[in-house]
């Protein structure tokens, strides 16, 4: 099944070379706000209680050594450390896991390697890539796939330093800039969008379906705007109870929503469920009990809960989390300077990371060549014990096997040499002689 949506101009796919010195490289894919509609996202989500599940088959699938899979409303990320330096098997794996073709889910998708992959989870969980610039949530969205991945086992060194500097810096963000000082979210423009449409607000009820944390945040700037009645209904009715309590509202049980319907002028709903909480015909019926007053419906959930067709019926105003987004823009003014601010820190904090991430591929090639050493040092050493045993001159040996370790030690470096000056590499050149100190510089020192 193709895809295809207008409106939507998807940001060229990033050319995947992974940086010198990254043998099994950083990735992060996926699709966001930006880059797919709706239907697309709700394609692609991953529900909380088949993570684990989803991620032991990535890794399975044998493309990723570690991984994370970050799935909200707004956006669908994997972060792998690769096992190539190919990221193709994780986009197919990705389509495959959705049975969507690949050439149906790419034009939708971005690819991030290596330092550019760190940038990416420093600004996504600092709120520097929300439809809502700033927003606070996301963050506890990223610490939640990272509890899900460390669940799975799939995390790594790599991948769980990468995540705690990440939290780390958001925390930074938070501290050192007002990128979160003024109270804009998914939630604060549906509320917005709720008092343009009533004028009377005190005067009507309010249904929110769900208990999550974007239903929390409604029903708050709800109260504080002095909603008449408050109604929110969960499948869990003690959660339910606890939240809307210090609203003086009331809880119903999802079982309960036909009954109370009715009695909504708006409904705001966020749930993680994989089916539809309304279906149209349960609106249309709805609607006649209330005698063509209005009724005014926010779905922030992904995939939807309300039937997209209940915005053809008479009397339903009926938005979702993408119609928000210019009710959104106008209230982000006040975050761009904070944004700056917290760029500069982000660029620097990348840099602080790929400076450990270079140190432990180091670390391991420092330890290779070591063994290396070792090992030709360990076979000329018992060839001349060999030759000792058979009565030759100690002298003698001794400088056969000073010779024999010069050679040998000396061999990589030599090719090195002698290929790059065929090759005209100065490059090449530069870094042996700098390595070796052919410069005259004393390596002892």
């Amino acid at each position: 099944m193709t895809l295809s949506f207008t409106g939507f101009i998807p940001q060229n796919l990033s050319i995947f070379q992974p940086p010198f010195g990254l043998p099994m490289p950083l990735l992060a894919l996926g699709l966001n706000h930006r880059t797919a509609p709706v239907a697309v996202r709700e394609r692609v989500a991953f529900h909380t209680e088949r993570l684990d599940a989803a991620l032991r088959d990535l890794l399975d699938c044998g493309c990723a050594r570690e991984a994370a899979i970050l799935s909200t409303c707004n956006r669908t990320e994997l972060y792998c450390r690769l096992k190539g330096d190919d990221d193709r098997p994780v986009v197919e794996w990705l389509g495959d896991y959705h049975a969507l073709r690949p050439a149906d889910l790419q034009p939708y998708l971005y690819q991030h390697a290596g330092q550019r992959a760190v940038r990416h989870i420093l600004r996504v969980a600092s709120g520097l890539d929300s439809l809502v610039l700033g927003e606070p949530q996301i963050l506890g969205q990223v610490k939640a796939a990272y509890q899900a991945a460390n669940s799975a086992g799939a995390l790594g060194s790599r991948l769980e330093r990468l995540f705690q500097h990440t939290f780390a810096v958001a925390k930074q963000v938070r501290t050192d800039t007002r990128i979160g000082a003024s109270p804009v979210s998914v939630a604060f423009a549906a509320v917005g969008l709720a008092k343009q449409i009533f004028a009377d607000l005190p005067q009507r009820t309010a249904l929110l379906i769900g208990a999550g944390d974007t239903i929390e945040l409604v029903a708050r700037h709800l109260h504080d705007n002095g909603v008449g009645r408050l109604i929110i209904a969960n499948r869990t009715l003690e959660r339910a109870h606890a939240l809307v309590a210090p609203f003086s509202g009331y809880a119903i049980g999802l079982e309960e929503i036909p009954m109370h319907l009715g009695e909504a002028d708006m409904v705001i709903a966020a749930t993680a469920s994989p089916g539809l909480m309304l279906d149209a015909a349960l609106i249309r019926q709805c609607l006649k009990q209330r005698r063509r007053r209005p009724m005014f419906m926010v779905d922030l959930a992904v995939p939807r809960d309300i039937d997209p067709a209940a915005a053809e019926l008479d009397d339903v105003y009926l938005y979702t989390v993408d119609d928000l987004k210019d009710i959104i823009q106008d209230n982000l003014r006040s975050r761009q300077a904070a944004a700056e601010q917290a760029e500069e820190i982000i660029d620097s904090q990348v840099e602080h990371f790929m400076a450990w991430l270079r140190t432990q591929d180091s670390a391991a090639s420092l330890h290779a060549l070591r063994r290396q050493a070792e090992k030709t040092r360990d076979e000329a050493l018992a060839r001349a014990q060999r030759q000792l045993t058979q009565g030759k001159d100690p002298a003698e040996v001794l400088h056969i096997l000073a010779n024999t370790l010069t050679n040998r030690l000396i061999h990589p470096p030599c090719a090195g040499l002698r290929e790059a000056a065929a090759q005209g590499d100065l490059e090449m050149l530069k870094l042996i002689k700098n390595l070796y100190r052919l410069d005259g510089r004393n390596p002892c020192r």
